[in-house]
């Protein structure tokens, strides 16, 4: 038998010690990044990187680990070196392009979601992307063509319905948004998301009890969603409830205490229940977290108004005026001669 020269030995034992070490560290990133401990997985890639150079599907998990740790310039760094070691993966430009959505790169993004579908023209995700990136360029209708794309390649994806139907919202096409959200629930009844969005659109169509319903249904499956009883808060109100809307603004107050829009609209609510006192005190409470609101000064100057505060109420409607609300200034002639 032919006896291998110890030199080139000891050279075929390091070369494989470290492509196999390598590929551990990849490994052990791979099941880091899975149960979401990025900085443990950023630490193994980083390692796979150290041993092999040249290891683009490392550089590309390294990418996803630093997107989730919000670093988007860095995992665009890794995307490029992935990209130049593997020129043809549609996957690689499709992370790239979210990392550009992310810093609001839309139309880079948009070419590297091009890019993808160019490699790889059945690659949903990527026609999902783009309609995202379209829609932040305000190009609706183009979104749409790409959510098409997208749910006719894979029907059963809630996302593209849910995505177009933002879109045709967008559009003002509330019908067609109702359509597209109706399918998003049926795919998948525990998307709070859609119901909200839902609720929203129903609204527009003056249907307030059926939006009360659906944001119902989207407190019940997130009880911390501030926005949902915000605007069922305002549905109640165009149905009369005030004293149901006064709750709604309420627990949004709750779980947002900065929200001056709640103030502001429960003080609306108090406000037409002659609670004038207490309108007040809401209405006070939005100038404090937003003094530049001229429509609050107004309000509040008409509920000083009816509780006979005439030169108080004179004081808030020339604040209004000199925001910028107009009508203060007729109030003004008639109340404050």
């Amino acid at each position: 038998m032919k006896k291998i020269p110890f030199l080139f030995l000891i050279f075929f034992l390091i070369i494989n010690f470290c492509c196999q070490t390598s590929e551990n560290y990849y490994v052990s990133g791979g099941l880091k990044y899975d149960q979401k401990d990025y900085k443990g997985a950023l630490a193994d890639f980083n390692k796979a990187i150290e041993i092999n150079p040249k290891y683009a599907e490392a550089y590309n998990e390294r990418g996803l680990a630093k997107a989730e740790l919000l670093d988007y310039q860095g995992a665009i760094k890794d995307y490029n070196n992935a990209i130049e070691l593997i020129p043809n993966n549609a996957q690689i430009y499709c992370n790239r392009g979210l990392a550009k959505k992310h810093l609001q790169d839309y139309k880079s993004a948009i070419e590297d979601f091009n890019k993808a579908i160019e490699i790889n023209p059945k690659y949903a995700e990527a026609y999902n992307e783009r309609g995202l990136a379209k829609d932040e360029l305000l190009d609706y209708q183009g979104a749409i063509k790409d959510y098409n794309n997208a749910i006719e390649l894979i029907p059963t994806d809630e996302d593209g319905y849910y995505n177009r139907a933002l879109s045709k919202y967008d559009l003002q096409d509330y019908q067609g948004t109702m359509a597209d959200l109706n399918k998003a629930i049926e795919i998948n009844p525990k998307d709070s998301g859609a119901f909200y969005s839902r609720g929203l659109t129903k609204d527009q169509l003056l249907d307030y009890q059926g939006a009360i319903e659906d944001f119902s249904k989207t407190i019940e499956l997130n009880p911390k969603n501030a926005e949902a009883y915000y605007s069922r808060g305002w549905a109640k109100h165009n149905l009369l409830d005030n004293q149901g809307a006064i709750e709604d603004f309420s627990k949004t107050i709750e779980l947002n205490p900065k929200n001056a829009e709640a103030y502001y609209s429960r003080g609306f609510a108090k406000y037409d229940l002659l609670n004038y006192r207490g309108a007040i005190e809401d209405f006070s409470k939005t100038i404090e977290l937003n003094p530049k609101n001229a429509d609050v000064y107004f309000e509040r100057g008409l509920a000083k108004y009816q509780l006979e505060q005439k030169d108080s109420c004179c004081l808030d409607l020339n604040k209004a005026g000199e925001l910028g609300y107009e009508k203060a200034y007729e109030m003004i002639k008639e109340y404050c001669k």
